[in-house]
């Protein structure tokens, strides 16, 4: 029985969600009047929302990603990025999450004088406000973009935050022409830090992608990994026979994925969600997480993508509770924190449930 405020009630963790692809439509519009900026498509919210949802439902990365435009446009000051983590926080504890793990790359909000430690600054400020407030966990990822060269400076500054709540350095943006080993130097001074890796592979480009991220930047998590189903044995009749070399590798070091299961049709990853390789990876016991992207993009949230796993591969609270155990030991936090969420919130949270449950 998992209905949908069921889902909400439950404790959630999310480990792959863009913070400039979460804003809501009305801070968008806030913001955008603070500085000026008057390119937006609309100053309805409503209207405003339901434009961000149809431009990212074309069945590409590309035009997916032309949203960000404008949400990296208005997030230019330190009191909207602080104002952006601290509204995401809080939509966090509505959506009954109990740690998140947002990602961004502080590149693209410096166009109005701010500095990139400013930037971070910011955003944590934000996040530490959200957790004081609204009691929900974070870690933030900073990202590097593919088809830039200043990613070891983003890895450096990943690592001088790393006290600060920075918990991780990713790489992000158009796959296709811009493979990960590209980016050799950031990877290696990160592994050098003893700090964390994740890297979007297998989204856009084929599962040479998974191999790079994994086996030449030393990727701790993979972003999407839906490609790894190119690695899949199948019989003439669609059934999962045999791992190839990589699949094999990614599921004996337990090597988690990060799957966005709406964003991935939104995107063009896959053609329809009930060809998402979701229910195949789970079923062989790989480490897979939901999440949810970009919830603004997407509109989505935990609890939609987790319906739409209930309502498309048939999963149950207990399938859901292994899936949130997944993603917390996942994350990028210390071991010993990442056991208290499991045993102090988590599995006390499930037990409640079933406890309410059975007693209807």
């Amino acid at each position: 029985m998992t209905t949908e405020n069921i889902i909400r009630t439950v404790p959630k963790v999310l480990l792959h969600d863009h913070l400039d692809g979460g804003l809501r439509p009305e801070t968008i519009i806030d913001l955008a009047k603070d500085i000026k900026y008057n390119a937006l498509p609309t100053k309805n919210p409503k209207e405003l929302a339901e434009w961000f949802h149809r431009g990212a439902n074309k069945g590409n990365l590309v035009e997916y990603l032309q949203g960000f435009e404008h949400t990296c446009a208005v997030m230019q000051t330190k009191e909207g990025l602080s104002r952006v983590a601290y509204e995401m926080m809080e939509d966090m504890k509505k959506d009954g999450v109990c740690y998140v793990e947002t990602r961004f790359a502080p590149v693209f909000h410096t166009s109005k004088g701010l500095y990139m430690d400013d930037v971070v600054n910011a955003v944590l400020d934000g996040l530490e406000r959200g957790k004081k407030d609204f009691g929900v966990g974070y870690g933030l990822i900073l990202c590097g973009m593919r088809n830039m060269k200043n990613t070891l400076e983003i890895a450096e500054l990943a690592v001088n935050f790393r006290n600060q709540g920075v918990v991780g350095f990713d790489l992000a943006g158009e796959e296709g022409g811009y493979p990960p080993k590209k980016h050799i130097d950031a990877f290696q001074f990160i592994k050098r830090a003893n700090f964390n890796i994740t890297i979007h592979a297998g989204e856009a480009f084929g599962k040479e992608s998974i191999w790079q991220a994994i086996q030449w930047c030393g990727s701790h998590r993979i972003g999407h990994g839906t490609r790894i189903l190119e690695d899949l044995v199948f019989d003439k009749d669609g059934n999962v026979v045999g791992l190839g070399e990589l699949a094999q590798y990614i599921l004996d070091q337990r090597i988690p994925i990060e799957i966005c299961l709406l964003s991935n049709v939104h995107t063009g990853a896959i053609d329809k969600l009930e060809n998402h390789p979701f229910e195949k990876l789970y079923k062989l016991k790989f480490r897979v997480t939901i999440n949810t992207d970009d919830r603004l993009m997407s509109n989505t949230t935990m609890t939609n993508e987790f319906m739409l796993a209930k309502k498309y591969f048939n999963l149950s609270l207990d399938d859901i509770e292994k899936l949130t155990i997944n993603s917390m030991k996942s994350a990028f936090i210390n071991y010993e924190e990442r056991l208290k969420y499991i045993y102090n919130v988590i599995k006390p949270g499930y037990q409640k449930m079933r406890e309410q449950l059975l007693s209807l």
